[in-house]
């Protein structure tokens, strides 16, 4: 793995001293997320970092693992999976070789953040290499208090615009004892009504979902974890026919690879906002994360969306479009708050200040 990592290293001195730009790459399995590269293939030079991969450490009874950035997802679930335990923030992997860098790089959670956390929750340390070509570290393999940036977990989620991840130490917890889903048909509205109500309760529900399927109409799904016996007692609680365990997996599977007939559109907006905030009057959504995570289809007026979402307290951001044409021009993602732009410049010049890593990709013109 050695060899590979200095191949890489390079690579980037190589790119620096030319002044050309490095477009760091896995497995390519979310490339359609985040602003599209505007540099000429004269200018730019392609980071394959996939050859670096495998488990550096795994410790079982420690519920910690440290994986090289190009370790597909399927062999580190697979591992997890001998000892009954799991990723998570269940992140999506979108193709057959999605990888660990391009599950923290891009920071997307699946349908059990709502219950477990974020993907940056789960960070403890990162190795990243840098402009210089010189290996970074930051964090380590403990959950611990930190004074400043904990810049491990500011790393997750930046599209690699800061340099390539090039290993992760990450946290990860038991399978639950048991699992059941309920699904109940239902408007938005009555969906939303429940969500609250499994908000102000302890209910142990990991994942929940609205899915419209005819105008107002609609399924909820409810996913609850835990004990035998604390399942058994919140799904009386709750609205709902059980669904077998197939049936459950499948539908919750197609949540997180976005398989679901509803995500065939080619435009979808991701709405982020506080889970029991109200309606956003756009098209209806399919609602996730009892009501903090809203995909939104056939949406007229870019502006309208991100005022409203901005109102409601949180961001909408252009997850799938079909060309560059539909890409508004202040960008894909909603437009940072100044304090955080300001960290991600600095931290950028830090660690990259010839610019050269991904330009664009996550902010236009950092």
């Amino acid at each position: 793995m050695s060899f590979v990592l200095n191949e890489l290293s390079e690579q980037v001195v190589a790119a620096a001293a030319s002044h050309k730009r490095v477009l760091v790459k896995g497995s390519g399995s979310k490339g359609f997320y985040g602003n599209p590269e505007t540099t000429t293939s004269e200018n730019m030079v392609l980071l394959d970092v996939t050859a670096y991969k495998g488990v550096i450490e795994y410790e079982p009874s420690e519920l910690v693992m440290t994986a090289a950035c190009g370790t597909p997802l399927h062999e580190i679930e697979k591992l997890l999976d001998e000892q009954n335990q799991m990723l998570p923030w269940e992140p999506p992997h979108f193709g057959p070789q999605a990888t660990i860098g391009g599950a923290i790089a891009t920071g997307l959670a699946g349908p059990r953040r709502m219950a477990a956390g974020a993907t940056a929750d789960f960070v403890l340390g990162v190795r990243m290499m840098n402009a210089e070509g010189r290996i970074l570290r930051f964090g380590g393999q403990v959950m611990k208090n930190v004074a400043g940036y904990d810049v491990s977990r500011l790393l997750v989620g930046s599209l690699g615009i800061f340099g390539p991840l090039m290993e992760i130490s990450f946290k990860v917890l038991p399978k639950p004892l048991c699992e059941r889903t309920l699904r109940h048909a239902c408007t938005i509205n009555q969906a939303m009504d429940v969500f609250r109500q499994i908000h102000a309760r302890s209910l142990g529900v990991s994942a929940s979902a609205w899915v419209p399927e005819d105008g107002k109409n609609g399924h909820m799904y409810l996913r609850l974890s835990g004990s035998g016996v604390a399942v058994s007692q919140a799904i009386v609680q709750l609205p709902g026919d059980e669904l077998v365990d197939a049936d459950a997996r499948a539908f919750w599977l197609s949540l997180r690879e976005q398989t679901d007939p509803f995500f065939n559109d080619a435009t979808i907006w991701r709405v982020c906002v506080p889970p029991l905030a109200g309606k956003m009057n756009e098209s209806i959504p399919l609602v996730e994360w009892g009501g903090g995570q809203r995909w939104v289809r056939r949406v007229q007026d870019t502006r309208h969306i991100r005022h409203n979402a901005q109102q409601l307290g949180g961001h909408a951001t252009l997850f799938r479009y079909p060309g560059p044409d539909a890409i508004p021009a202040d960008g894909v993602f909603h437009p940072f708050r100044t304090n955080i732009e300001g960290i991600s410049r600095r931290l950028k010049n830090a660690l990259d200040p010839r610019g050269i890593f991904n330009p664009d990709r996550l902010i236009i013109k950092l």
